[in-house]
């Protein structure tokens, strides 16, 4: 009697990984799998070029009459805080503020929450510098900390914190240091470095702080304490969604005090649903990093590169980061307008470290996609 079996190969041992100490996560993929991945990267690199279908920014655009209303947004912030270090009460002087500009001034959140422009009206300008600088330099510790384990060599390592450099370029300009999201977009990457499983209170209560600085950090947080939620971390969970709440106790209070100084006759508005896309999201990010000197011919796929690369990274805080600029991109492609290109950088900052990733998950895609093992079919006889 024969008999006939098939004998599938195992999987192949991944290779030795090319920068990082373990192999990517990619490295264990199918044929077929990894073949579905590259098709995919494929599509991820092309949806990137829609950047160059969308709409300028004002700042990408220097010859653009909207560059100076972004200008003209810092000038805003200026006063206020001009305003208030006079004596004058935050919601009144923004009220006045926000009329001489022609903004609108409803719905309340067309009115920025008073932290930051309290803190500033308090504190010298060199000193806002001075303490800007130190978050900056705490944001780069931080993720020096959290990369060194993952590279094999010095090499991928700096080249890694160049590319956090990158992110951070307009972070550490002086002439930016009225925007909220400067502050906020470094809070959201100091927390995400810091948290760990079993340290995740300080994380917590960054987030917690540059949510009352800018109230569009909530959706980090909020991502974040599903994530915890998802992976069984209870009180975790428990954490960011007590931040939430006093998130929403803080804005309600923000909105009653709002409602005392507008007028029914004060302009509202055109809403937030400029469904710019995919494009708008990546021309944003190479605006809000480095990538700005570059052609956005060639920026736009490095930006797509960088996400690949922290899906390649496999670690879990990669996946929380990608599952971040995901959130984001969202945010930016379904609500933001040409004039809200600045939030982008709410994570601008780790955005382009995801390229030091990209190297081992491409080579480990290519390798799987190309496995050439053949199935061995034996006929026993009996």
């Amino acid at each position: 009697m024969d008999a006939v079996g098939v004998a599938t190969p195992p999987p192949a041992a991944p290779r030795a990984p090319l920068w990082l100490v373990l192999p990517s996560r990619f490295a264990a993929l199918t044929r077929l799998q990894a073949r579905w991945g590259l098709g995919l990267v494929a599509l991820l690199l092309a949806a990137t070029l829609l950047a160059l279908a969308s709409p300028p920014p004002p700042a990408g655009n220097p010859d653009d009459p909207a560059r100076m209303e972004a200008q003209t947004d810092l000038l805003l912030y200026d006063s206020i805080v001009s305003g208030v270090r006079g004596g004058g009460d935050y919601y009144s002087v923004a009220a006045n503020a926000l009329r001489r500009g022609d903004y609108p001034l409803r719905p309340f959140v067309t009115f920025r929450l008073p932290a930051l422009t309290m803190i500033q009206a308090h504190v010298p300008p060199t000193g806002m510098l001075g303490i800007l600088y130190l978050l900056a330099a705490g944001v780069a510790a931080a993720w020096f900390v959290r990369l060194r384990p993952a590279f094999r060599r010095t090499p991928p390592l700096v080249f890694a914190m160049l590319l956090l450099a990158g992110g951070m370029v307009a972070f550490v300009q002086r002439g930016l240091i009225g925007f909220h999201e400067i502050w906020a977009g470094l809070l959201i990457a100091l927390s995400l470095a810091l948290r760990r499983d079993d340290r995740w209170l300080t994380a917590v209560a960054i987030g917690l702080v540059a949510m009352l600085l800018r109230e569009t950090a909530a959706l980090y947080v909020g991502i974040m304490a599903v994530l915890a939620f998802a992976e069984g971390n209870r009180r975790e969970a428990l954490g960011w969604g007590i931040t939430l709440m006093i998130l929403a106790v803080v804005v309600a209070f923000h909105a009653h005090a709002v409602a005392a100084v507008v007028r029914p006759t004060d302009p509202a508005s055109p809403g937030w649903a400029g469904l710019l896309g995919f494009g708008y999201f990546v021309r944003t990010m190479t605006l809000s990093t480095a990538l700005a000197i570059a052609p956005l011919l060639l920026a736009a796929p490095l930006v797509g590169l960088a996400l690949f690369g922290w899906a390649s990274w496999p670690e879990p805080l990669a996946l929380r980061a990608l599952t971040i600029f995901c959130g984001y991109a969202a945010l930016l492609g379904l609500f933001g307008r040409s004039d809200t290109f600045y939030w982008g950088l709410m994570i601008a900052p780790a955005l382009l470290v995801g390229l030091a990733f990209a190297p081992d998950g491409i080579r480990d895609l290519i390798a799987r996609a190309r496995d050439r093992r053949k199935i061995t079919v034996t006929r026993l006889v009996r």
